[in-house]
């Protein structure tokens, strides 16, 4: 990717030890500086790591570099090059830098698994086995199970289907929803009206839908009722037609909410419902209507099941371990007792 002479620009100049080069490089303002830097500036720390002669000060978009001439030279090339790679994939791994600094091509990610192109040009895609099977499932389903533990990109990849759907005119409305069920927090000691006090909840659909359609365009389908964002309990009494419909945190629903959601399905409509059979926050005596619901459906044909796991988790990789851990640690709960 070639740099114009505002983009990089290098000058001489005194420091303590002596002359060094000072290079100011500036990546591109398409480029995600989350995706660039890692999570926890990781990816920083590696070019660090490969680079100990050099002083590498970040900060937003630009980067400073001080020491040796030839050194830094070499630094803001394989800037380029990983932030091209970045560019290209919306994605950047320790792996990939290593590979490119060692002068070699990391491979590009294959566009065969692409939903959409989201904000900026950013590639949406189903990264994981399962999240390609829900992906495939979509097409041949109305309706369609997810289950898995957090951050396996169930709810997002969900999302990511409706928006498309909707960006090709198969439908005309998404309705995402969620149950307003307290996580041990108390909904009504919340300030606000009835919005205010959902809207907490609503959020993480709120952050997916940000990455995928601009700020204007999304605020203008929230308006006009093209999107829909409502908890459970609003859908009783309507059919819902020529949509997307995604239940989120559907282990939270009664038997009674999730037949009644299930039931809303009009003519042209898929509905997906996403849900982490590990994390019930509903009281101990009440059943999941979401586990109730796979065992009454299980037979039933036209419905898909994908079951994520810890191995499509995409968030810090400490997400993985802390599921494992949980994991581990399950079996040891006294029968009878909640795991909370």
């Amino acid at each position: 990717m070639e740099k114009t002479d505002d983009m990089v620009s290098k000058i001489e100049t005194s420091l303590p030890g002596g002359v060094e080069e000072v290079s100011v490089f500036t990546l591109s303002e398409h480029t995600d500086t989350t995706v660039f830097y890692g999570v926890n500036n990781s990816n920083m720390k590696i070019l660090r790591h490969l680079h100990p002669n050099l002083h590498i000060v970040a900060r937003g978009h630009v980067i400073k570099i001080y020491g040796n001439e030839i050194e830094v030279r070499n630094l803001t090339e394989n800037l380029e090059k990983v932030e091209a790679y970045a560019l290209n994939n919306n994605l950047l791994t320790e792996e990939n830098i290593i590979e490119i600094v060692k002068g070699n091509q990391p491979n590009e990610i294959s566009f065969d698994n692409l939903i959409l192109h989201g904000v900026n040009g950013k590639s949406i895609m189903a990264r994981t086995a399962n999240q390609q099977k829900l992906v495939k499932d979509f097409e041949t389903n109305d309706l369609l199970f997810a289950i898995g533990p957090a951050g396996s990109g169930k709810t997002y990849t969900a999302i990511a289907l409706a928006v498309r759907s909707l960006k090709n005119r198969e439908i005309k409305k998404i309705i995402l929803s969620r149950p307003a069920v307290e996580a041990g927090e108390k909904l009504g000691f919340l300030p606000g009206d009835m919005k205010e006090k959902i809207d907490p909840y609503l959020q993480p659909l709120y952050d997916a839908l940000q990455d995928m359609l601009p700020a204007a365009k999304l605020r203008e389908y929230m308006e006009n009722g093209t999107i829909q964002i409502a908890p459970l309990a609003f859908m009783r009494g309507r059919t819902l037609s020529d949509a997307v419909v995604i239940l989120d945190e559907a282990q939270n629903s009664t038997t009674m909410q999730i037949k009644m959601f299930l039931t809303r399905m009009g003519l042209n409509t898929k509905i997906i419902v996403t849900g982490d059979t590990t994390q019930i926050d509903l009281p101990y005596a009440q059943k999941s209507g979401l586990i109730d619901a796979l065992e009454v459906l299980k037979n039933t044909k036209g419905i898909a099941k994908v079951e994520f796991d810890k191995g499509d988790i995409v968030r810090h990789k400490l997400v993985q371990r802390i599921v494992e851990a949980y994991e581990k640690r399950r079996p040891l709960t006294p029968k009878g007792e909640k795991d909370k």
